[in-house]
């Protein structure tokens, strides 16, 4: 059995996303362990690890970092082991070099580029962006697989990451602009819509990490 660290570090969507990580598992050939810890020795040997995140970058950035020893554990799996590795909203973003929400926070740095505040050319695009929105661009990647070319995705964020390398773009969004809604680098991936809210669609695409092999 894989067993796959959850990242608990206060996070507010740890629970919806325990809950829709079970329930994707529950589809799978090769049963999966969803383990909601902290404990640095238990990431760093994981099969695969899950960062949620909800809130401002720098909060949530000091909250992991209050966390002795795990950012350094969730390195030794992701970068060092090379396991799957998946950020969630927040999460997603903390994978930037920086983020720029209430004056500059350096982030993890696996994926060059930095957070900013979403400013839409759409004056009818209200900011938090909140609700549905179909994906474009979407890229032929394991975690996509089985969505479609515009599955419809649950969003709730103000700050959007834009990486350095338009290749680490593996979907997009249009909310008065488009902006990046998944990244991936190799066994390292984000998403800034939450699939945990997203339906049949998120739990596809959270079953479709789940079968991510390093």
């Amino acid at each position: 059995m894989q067993s796959v660290a959850l990242i608990d570090y206060g996070s507010g969507n740890l629970r919806s996303a325990e809950k829709a990580l079970r329930k994707a598992a529950e589809g799978m050939t090769t049963p999966a362990d969803i383990v909601v810890t902290a404990d640095p020795d238990v990431v760093a040997r994981a099969d695969g690890v899950v960062l949620p995140g909800v809130g401002a970058f720098a909060a949530c950035m000091a909250a992991l970092s209050s966390r002795e020893g795990l950012i350094e554990a969730m390195g030794e799996a992701a970068l060092t082991r090379g396991v799957p590795f998946l950020g969630i909203c927040v999460g997603m973003q903390l994978l930037a070099g920086r983020g720029l929400e209430f004056g500059v926070t350096p982030g993890l740095g696996w994926i060059g580029g930095q957070v900013a505040r979403l400013t839409p050319s759409d004056p009818a695009a209200k900011i938090p962006h909140m609700g549905w929105n179909p994906l474009t661009a979407v890229r032929d990647i394991p975690l996509m697989a089985g969505l479609g070319p515009a599955p419809h995705m649950y969003f709730t964020h103000s700050f959007a990451f834009t990486p350095d390398d338009p290749s680490h773009v593996a979907a997009s969004v249009d909310h008065g602009g488009l902006f990046a809604a998944a990244v991936a680098k190799g066994n390292i991936m984000g998403v800034q819509f939450h699939p945990e809210k997203s339906q049949g669609s998120g739990l596809r695409l959270l079953q479709n990490f789940l079968e991510t092999r390093a």
